[in-house]
């Protein structure tokens, strides 16, 4: 299947799932296959900081959120546990935060400089820096940076991220690119008001940003936002034909495939969620490097549970393909 533009892009939106399953999630998984050497990556996963300047509708770490329990690790905490995840095995790491000032960007910059030294590939998302720190991040080793434009509406991003703007967002993504790591990006897929004409257009957005990685999930509401009150899960059927449609207009890009199934309580580990996200294309896993006390406050989203490595074995041997680290 060809997808040129935003016409295929509406088509494989709209078609009933059967359809789906029978014709176009086979093709994207079979890319996947021939582009990725029929491997699944492995990352280790580290939410080193769950405190937030920002208030986003959406997310469950906003500033305002005083459910939360915040902690901050000392960066020597960040970099063993780090080390302990190359002694393991693991190649690929991914340091995600809240967007703290405090924290300190020489501390970020010490972590990266540290972990560049075991040899481990680095992807950072820890929010909007300026173009000079980006340029910084690079020189200390990081190879690519997650930035997120989260929906492609600027109306309804200014809507939902009141902390910043999309002119800025969108900004920050150039500078990402301009720094020489690598552009992970993506969007929140059936949040409330979301129409299939928008998302088609995130869709197209991805492919006009040549991104690396696509971290893309449904929506799943988180306690104590606004937007909970507004809709519920965003469609998962919506969610698979989303990453089917990036396989094939980006055979070589990661595809997040720790997704959620029905149900919820297992988060985004859930197995078969996982499973149909990986049938459709997807090819990234995780293993959480937090202890369970801090994990279950690193909730960008509620039941967020991704798990470690038997997770990963698991879903190994359920779709038959092999663990790349």
């Amino acid at each position: 299947m060809i997808i040129e533009g935003k016409k295929e892009v509406l088509e494989v939106l709209r078609m009933p799932e059967a359809q789906f399953d029978a014709e176009v999630a086979p093709e994207a998984a079979k890319l996947r296959d021939e582009r990725k050497g029929g491997s699944l990556l492995a990352m280790a996963m580290l939410g080193y900081d769950n405190v937030c300047k920002n208030q986003c509708l959406y997310c469950g770490m906003r500033a305002s959120n005083s459910g939360v329990k915040r902690y901050r690790l000392a960066p020597e905490d960040v970099i063993a546990s780090a080390r302990m995840a190359s002694e393991n095995g693991f190649r690929h790491i991914f340091l995600v935060s809240g967007e703290d000032p405090k924290y300190g960007f020489d501390n970020l910059l010490h972590i990266v400089e540290a972990i560049h030294g075991m040899g481990m590939h680095q992807s950072l998302a820890c929010g909007e820096y300026s173009p000079e720190q980006y340029r910084e991040l690079k020189s200390a080793g990081a190879e690519e940076y997650v930035m997120k434009f989260e929906m492609s509406d600027e109306e309804t991003f200014n809507r939902l991220n009141p902390s910043t703007n999309f002119k800025k967002r969108m900004s920050a993504i150039e500078s990402v690119k301009a720094s020489g790591m690598k552009l992970a990006s993506g969007n929140i897929v059936g949040f409330p008001g979301q129409s299939r004409d928008q998302l088609a257009e995130d869709i197209l957005l991805m492919k006009k940003l040549e991104i690396s990685w696509a971290p893309v999930i449904p929506y799943m509401p988180a306690q104590n936002t606004p937007l909970a009150a507004e809709g519920g899960v965003g469609d998962l059927l919506t969610n698979r034909k989303e990453i089917a449609l990036l396989r094939l207009m980006m055979p070589d890009v990661n595809i997040t495939a720790q997704q959620p199934g029905k149900d919820l309580r297992n988060g985004l580990a859930d197995p078969q969620g996982n499973r149909d996200a990986i049938l459709s294309g997807a090819n990234v896993l995780f293993c959480d490097l937090l202890p369970d006390a801090l994990a279950k406050n690193f909730r960008v989203i509620d039941n967020r549970n991704v798990s470690g490595t038997e997770h990963l074995y698991q879903i190994a041997e359920l779709t038959g393909l092999a663990l790349s680290f």
